[in-house]
């Protein structure tokens, strides 16, 4: 018989811990799910930069060629030459490093999913068009982080916290039950279930607290101070959650702006380029100038591929920080 609460209070505190136990199992999956994303893109940006570095070698060896023939020609200078194998040769640096980068990003990759990840399941265009994430809505309210599973499933061990001072309060009172006792009054196993043999009694008990060196109040002071610790970790749950997003709107806002810079001085160093090539091809300029515009346009191409990546990354993470999307966690909350 539970007068006191004391089954009731164990059934909440299972019950709290079942519920946080499920949205920590949520929170992982959506943790394992932004990191998946992460590895993906990755492997995108490293396959794109090792491309931009297979092109500039291809061009790069065009040149040292035509370069060389010129120079037993006695019509290039041996510097010019020197400085075109050095080119190739970073060309070839590059793309050494990122053959190697793409095959450890290929086993992260295989490691999250649990098994080889098909080809054609891996990213073969470029950044700018991969990741297609829904704009972020203006205005999105604050009690949108209360739906993260983080913070729940520190509310329910909260809960489950509460319940447990209930449960050590009760041990202080008379715990009453029916105790039911079955026999037989056959001691042969094949008369065991004959008619009549069976004998039933029961019995009412009353459990008494009496002293215990202070167990009961011990469980109770611990009981409290859980509950306190459980306090304190969902406080600190909710100001992580504001600071973890926070610093993902940050982030994306500063990716955009520095993306937004690099898409300028890609033009730039592309121009310039350009204006080197015709300038050494009306005999304006010796090729030294051409191949210094290309180092540097290919430096911005590089620095472009690498901001792009941040930027998506930053999304990434606003989709991970506010629980998995905002979309179904803004009509929770409204709803509420």
């Amino acid at each position: 018989m539970d007068i006191w609460g004391k089954v009731r209070n164990q059934s909440k505190q299972a019950l709290q811990n079942l519920y946080s136990t499920e949205l920590s199992q949520y929170s992982t999956q959506v943790s394992l799910v932004a990191e998946l994303a992460n590895a993906w893109l990755n492997y995108a940006a490293d396959q794109q930069l090792l491309k931009l570095a297979q092109d500039t070698l291809t061009s790069q060896q065009e040149s040292l060629s035509l370069t060389q023939k010129s120079f037993d020609l006695g019509a290039a200078s041996k510097i010019t030459l020197e400085q075109l194998r050095s080119t190739v040769a970073t060309a070839k640096v590059d793309i050494a490093t990122y053959k190697r980068l793409l095959n450890r990003d290929k086993n992260a990759l295989d490691l999250l999913v649990g098994k080889p990840v098909a080809s054609d399941l891996l990213p073969s265009k470029s950044l700018d068009s991969l990741l297609s994430l829904p704009a972020i809505p203006v205005g999105l309210p604050s009690d949108l982080l209360t739906q993260r599973p983080d913070i729940k499933a520190a509310e329910h061990l909260l809960l489950a916290a509460n319940a447990n001072i209930g449960i050590a309060r009760a041990a202080f009172y008379p715990s009453i039950s029916l105790t039911a006792n079955a026999g037989t009054a056959s001691s042969d196993l094949s008369d065991l279930f004959d008619a009549g043999s069976g004998t039933w009694s029961f019995v009412p008990s009353v459990s008494l607290p009496i002293f215990n060196m202070g167990r009961n109040q011990a469980r109770l002071d611990v009981a409290q101070a859980d509950q306190e610790i459980a306090l304190v970790t969902y406080q600190q749950k909710i100001q992580q959650a504001f600071r973890e997003v926070s610093d993902a709107l940050a982030d994306r806002q500063g990716y955009q702006e520095q993306l937004d810079a690099l898409d300028m001085l890609l033009k730039s160093r592309q121009s310039t380029f350009d204006l080197s090539q015709a300038r050494y091809d009306n005999g304006a300029d010796s090729y030294l100038q051409v191949l210094d515009a290309q180092r540097t346009w290919y430096s911005a191409q590089q620095q472009n591929i690498v901001g792009q990546q941040a930027l998506l990354a930053s999304k990434i993470s606003l989709y991970k920080v506010v629980g998995g999307g905002w979309d179904k966690n803004v009509k929770t909350s409204q709803a509420k």
